[in-house]
């Protein structure tokens, strides 16, 4: 039976497994070892809204691994001029072996893989952004080892990223406060499920509305872009909105003395992030986007079989 990956919950099962496979993958392609597992096989790559990590890590990842990576722009595809999503699915599903997709809504994720017959991988969607959360963890594993007893503070809007966060700290039990405004939290099934899953798992799952109280004992701060793809009629009310919650040196400094930053990127400096922040020592954001790049393989590697 394939396996896809649409929500971080697909991964509940192997979570901290895959988060290993990534970082020995990491240390093999720095011992220039060569690995082919994806040889003589073909990623499709359907990219809706604009990118730069998610497209070039997967991209370069597939390469790695020996593989073809084909991308495709609705523009460029009958997918832009009317075909469904359904009938997009079966016909490369015969031509190709896994089928990435980057979409602007979650039920076109879910459709395409409903009728798809192998895997995909969603590699950002309105709802969830699995990929980057696979990374995320890496990167917490990598400076910070063991998850639990460790604190993630997410500051700002409840988007897509935060909503993947959730469960990713609740399944390797890390606990973790996601500080938002009210109006802007995540979404609330996701963060309902998160709480349950942080239970079983020995993780506190929270929402705190008030940035200085939510950072404190922080191992890990993290933010993203106030105004995400889609929401730019908003541009300023949300700006408005969301300065009291600008990452700053004095917000950092009410968090652990070790606390590291992290964001997504792109980083609107000035805005959710000041310079002096993504650029200090405690910044890992750059860690965090190459570990894009092996995070994804050891994702391919699950879900194809090769």
């Amino acid at each position: 039976m394939k396996k896809d990956l649409i929500s971080v919950l697909d991964m509940e099962d192997y979570l901290p497994e895959l988060i290993d496979e990534a970082v020995t993958l990491k240390a093999k392609l720095k011992n220039r070892e060569i690995l082919e597992p994806l040889k003589n096989r073909s990623i499709g790559m359907i990219f809706e809204k604009p990118s730069t990590r998610t497209r070039v890590s997967f991209e370069v990842g597939i390469t790695q691994l020996g593989g073809h990576a084909l991308y495709l722009s609705p523009k460029d595809m009958q997918l832009g001029r009317g075909e469904t999503i359904a009938d997009t699915a079966r016909v490369l599903s015969r031509y190709v072996d896994a089928i990435v997709y980057r979409a602007f809504d979650h039920n076109m994720v879910v459709e395409l893989a409903k009728n798809a017959t192998v895997p995909v991988i969603n590699a950002l969607d309105n709802l969830e952004h699995p990929c980057q959360c696979a990374a995320d963890l890496m990167t917490i594993k990598e400076h910070k080892g063991d998850f639990r007893g460790r604190k993630m503070v997410y500051v700002g809007d409840g988007n897509n990223v935060c909503n993947s966060l959730l469960l990713g700290a609740a399944i390797v039990g890390m606990n973790m406060v996601a500080c938002c405004p009210e109006g802007y939290y995540p979404n609330k099934k996701i963060f309902e499920t998160a709480v349950k899953i942080g239970k079983k798992n020995g993780a506190t799952i929270e929402i705190m509305e008030e940035p200085e109280n939510a950072v404190k004992d922080a191992d890990v701060i993290y933010t993203d872009v106030w105004v995400s793809m889609g929401d730019e009629a908003e541009k300023e009310k949300r700006e408005k909105v969301f300065k009291p919650y600008q990452v700053n040196m004095k917000l950092l400094k009410k968090a652990k003395k070790d606390c590291i930053f992290m964001h997504c990127l792109p980083a609107h400096r000035g805005y959710e992030v000041t310079d002096d922040v993504v650029d200090s020592k405690q910044s890992v954001v750059f860690d965090e986007a190459e570990n894009r790049l092996h995070a994804q393989k050891a994702i391919m590697l699950r879900l194809i079989e090769h």
